[in-house]
């Protein structure tokens, strides 16, 4: 890895048609780098209200800075129509963690402590002690995209 390229660890989700928002976001992600893409997972809604949930993990590598990922992924939310306060979320993308090697990451703290609904995809492309989780039975969503690039 080039030391100017930033590792970003990513998560999506969507339970407002979210197979459509998932293609148009892994479309995004591939076009900015090399990717690699958890399976996506099927999960409950956290607080119990609203659609099951499709969760997936991203590590994309990047010449982008942190700032603009960021700044990149609301703006990928809000061109798929997310609005704040619904139960109904067409686009979540936030960035969990960054940094140059998959050992020394920084992990984004707005986002600690770990949701289970990052951890389970996330364990799938980086195994980490944070990811850790109990044996689980969630369904796979299979699309007929591609979800893992070199």
């Amino acid at each position: 890895m080039n030391v100017t390229e930033t590792i970003f660890a990513l998560t999506l989700a969507s339970n407002y048609n979210p197979q459509q928002h998932f293609q148009q976001a892994i479309d995004q992600l591939m076009a900015m780098g090399k990717t690699v893409f958890s399976d996506i997972y099927r999960l409950p809604c956290r607080d119990g209200i609203g659609e099951d949930y499709w969760n997936a993990a991203c590590l994309l590598t990047s010449h982008l800075s942190v700032d603009a990922m960021m700044i990149i992924l609301k703006k990928m939310e809000t061109d798929a129509g997310r609005v704040h306060g619904l139960h109904q979320i067409s686009l979540d993308a936030d960035v969990i963690a960054w940094g140059h090697d998959l050992t020394q990451m920084q992990f984004n703290l707005k986002k600690l402590p770990l949701a289970l609904d990052v951890r389970i995809p996330m364990m799938d492309i980086w195994q980490n002690d944070a990811f850790a989780h109990d044996q689980h039975q969630f369904s796979v969503v299979s699309l007929d995209i591609p979800v893992k690039s070199v």
